[in-house]
């Protein structure tokens, strides 16, 4: 079934102890979600009630509708660059729009049943663009850390760090010691407690101390959540994105140039849940269903937006907090989002005085997890080619474009994969006589050598035949060009399978052969492959007794044409 959320069979033989599991489970998974909601929506330049609404709306469809027992949804680092990237084109109201768009191609993708292919993408990519958004997240981050206090940062980044370096005469020293203190806080609290995250840790003491240090010691200039974004203490009430035109731009132009962005936030959704859901899959020993959660993605982005929230997907670290803590249904998502909520609704005003220091702090420590700095030096020891594709798409990512990268690391990708497989197949050819023994598809076992007789040639393809290496053909061509046989033999026992430019380009080498006298005759053709030549006629137009199971019938049917024409037949 495409859509099967999970919460609803939980709940068949649901009691008490299930209950208080998932309670505590979804209440330290809150606390968790808090501070990381707050500091992706300000470094997402949007601020941190849009991001605590996200977590709290699309958390909570995410956990009622999902295909996993235990995945905890909400906003993520990897959303940060592209959101920002948009705001600063398009503005809130294109984010809006893309996010929506992103949501309606995840449902697509999961009612369509596409969901297992998104865990095809090429392992170097992912690390990769996961890699160079690491490294963005931190260097958006240095100016809350130093306090340097520009007002507007570049978005390049070369041009930031070049900012940067122009203002470090500029920097804030309280503001430098503040977010230094945090992070010490965040790297060693779970060398005294592992059940309290670091991060609210450092939130909660470093929050108290600035505060302390400016009503009792006149430390002044450290600059507070509050100082830059009004915190509103309810849900933003709904709100659909403007149908009318905008800077000179229909609404059917404007989702033209969003389309790219709108594919990637959907692309990241897609690969950050599947793979969040396939570790908890493994920790958990259940199975998710890979359609239905990504339905539930793209609802709750659809319904994020309309909120005043942005992209949001299954989020790993809260996920196996939740595992670790004792989930085990979705009814601990959904407390999750209700602690969220509550927060939002009592302790909004508190929000407020949390330093930027620290959350920058925050999210330092949130990029260098992400980096993934031992996996770049692990993939430097594989294949040259897989490590140049990680290289490219970090780089892309970092000085470029996030979608770019996406597109560019893929399509160098499949070009790596179609020169292997290109390399792997092979065409041989036999001359006098086939050994038997080394052979599967001889009708008789016989310890004799199969004779190859006189004015016919043997060529066997050994792996695939598809665009990729159709034109091998025409080597052969050129190497038999001049001699005057009356059959060839292709033998395809080792053909899994053949696409539609393998065909058309079969048929010109059997057009080739004919204008040459020659007839073709094809051996070992495996059942999926023989459906799909027929399917395309190539079988009728070869003729059914020129496609043999065995290649003792092959010889035989090629000796019989030899005769044929020998004899003026």
């Amino acid at each position: 079934m495409v859509f099967s959320p999970k919460l609803f069979s939980c709940l068949k033989n649901y009691d008490k102890t299930q209950f208080t599991a998932d309670a505590m489970a979804g209440l330290i998974v809150g606390i968790v979600a808090l501070p990381l909601a707050i500091a992706f929506g300000i470094a997402s330049g949007v601020g941190p009630t849009e991001g605590l609404v996200t977590a709290i709306i699309a958390g909570f469809i995410i956990s009622f509708l999902g295909g996993s027992k235990v995945q905890i949804g909400g906003p993520t680092g990897a959303f940060i660059v592209i959101i920002y990237g948009i705001i600063q084109q398009h503005g809130l109201g294109g984010l809006m729009i893309a996010t929506i768009m992103a949501g309606v191609i995840l449902i697509l993708i999961g009612v369509f049943k596409l969901g297992n292919v998104i865990k095809f993408v090429p392992y170097p990519v992912i690390v990769g663009f996961t890699g160079g958004i690491a490294l963005t997240i931190f260097s958006t981050q240095m100016n809350d850390l130093f306090g340097f206090g520009i007002e507007k940062v570049p978005a390049n980044f070369i041009e930031k760090w070049i900012c940067y370096f122009q203002n470090v005469t500029h920097i804030n020293w309280w503001a430098f010691g503040v977010g230094i203190v945090s992070l010490l806080i965040i790297i060693y609290s779970p060398k005294i407690s592992k059940k309290i995250p670091g991060s609210l840790v450092a939130i909660v003491l470093v929050t108290l101390i600035v505060w302390i240090m400016e009503r009792f010691c006149g430390v002044t200039g450290i600059t507070k959540i509050g100082d830059l974004y009004e915190l509103p203490t309810t849900i933003p009430a709904p709100k659909l994105p403007s149908l009318g035109v905008s800077d000179g731009k229909s609404l059917i132009q404007l989702m033209t140039e969003l389309a790219p962005s709108a594919f990637t936030i959907a692309m990241l959704g897609a690969i950050e849940s599947l793979l969040s859901a396939m570790v908890a899959d493994g920790v958990i020993g259940d199975k998710h269903n890979s359609n239905t959660e990504l339905i539930a993605q793209g609802i709750a982005n659809i319904a994020s937006p309309l909120f005043g929230g942005i992209p949001a997907t299954g989020a790993i670290a809260r996920t196996m907090t939740n595992i670790n803590n004792g989930g085990k249904t979705p009814v601990a998502g959904l407390i999750h989002a209700v602690v969220l909520l509550l927060v939002l609704l009592l302790l909004g005003r508190l929000v407020g005085l949390i330093p930027m220091p620290c959350l920058a702090a925050v999210l330092i420590m949130v990029a260098y997890n992400m980096s993934g700095w031992r996996t770049f030096r692990m993939l430097a020891k594989n294949p040259k080619s897989d490590f140049a594709v990680l290289i490219m798409t970090f780089l892309l990512t970092v000085i470029f474009d996030l979608t770019i990268a996406i597109e560019l690391g893929l399509v160098a990708s499949i070009a790596l994969f179609l020169k292997r497989t290109n390399e792997a197949t092979v065409i041989r050819s036999f001359s006098n006589e086939i050994d038997p023994g080394d052979n599967t598809d001889v009708a008789i076992s016989s310890e004799e050598k199969l004779h190859i007789p006189e004015g016919v040639e043997v060529y066997e393809i050994d792996g695939p035949y598809f665009f990729g290496i159709a034109n091998k053909f025409d080597e052969i061509d050129k190497s038999v060009m001049g001699k005057e046989n009356k059959v060839r033999i292709i033998r395809m026992r080792k053909v899994s399978f053949i696409d539609s430019t393998g065909i058309h380009n079969l048929e010109l080498l059997c057009d080739t052969c004919r204008q040459r006298g020659m007839i073709v005759v094809l051996s070992g053709v495996n059942v999926h492959v023989r459906a799909t030549l027929e399917k395309a006629g190539f079988i009728k137009k070869l003729g059914d007794e020129n496609v043999c199971s065995h290649i003792n019938f092959a010889l035989k049917r090629a000796e019989e044409i030899v005769e044929s024409v020998e004899c003026g037949v």
